[in-house]
């Protein structure tokens, strides 16, 4: 379980400073939801999501695990209630990408992160530094297994989406 969540908090660590770096698309997606859209809210958003995923890997714990999960829920929320309503949403604004709609891929990972995040917490929940210090050859294929993860879910949640509707044709 530990390796999913590595990868879910190190995911929610780069969408977080997408959302820094370009808080555009994340502006767009909470003003279609009639939710407070400024520049601040936005990039404030993605500090959270840093701040989760950081405190996740290096802290391990409990409280790591439900601060991951708690953003995780969020997400599935906001995901969730956009899809239901048909907000006309370019995107959801999740890595700070104008072409990230949202979909029933984020819904799944989202609930999966959470969930797992959960499951993780109340194990022994260790951290990744520690995690990494048993791990033969300095912890490089770990973290190498954790990079592929979190660059698959990245995959899976702006890719995968825009190939479905590239393959449907226009509406």
């Amino acid at each position: 379980m530990e390796g999913w969540f590595f990868v879910v908090a190190a995911l929610l660590v780069g969408a977080g400073f997408g959302k820094v770096r370009d808080p555009s698309p994340t502006q767009g997606a909470l003003a279609a939801a009639s939710l407070p859209s400024t520049r601040i809210a936005a990039m404030s958003l993605g500090a959270i999501e840093i701040v989760a995923g950081t405190f996740g890997l290096l802290a391990g714990g409990l409280v790591a695990a439900l601060a991951v999960a708690a953003v995780y829920a969020g997400f599935t929320a906001f995901v969730g209630y956009a899809m239901a309503r048909r907000l006309p949403l370019q995107s959801c604004g999740c890595f700070g990408r104008k072409d990230t709609p949202p979909s029933l891929y984020h819904v799944a990972i989202d609930l999966l992160a959470a969930a797992g995040a959960v499951a993780y917490g109340l194990g022994p929940a260790p951290s990744l530094p520690s995690v990494i210090a048993d791990q033969p050859l300095w912890g490089l294929p770990y973290v190498a297994f954790v990079a592929i993860g979190v660059y698959t879910l990245y995959l899976i949640l702006t890719e995968l989406p825009r190939l479905g509707a590239i393959a449907r044709g226009p509406a």
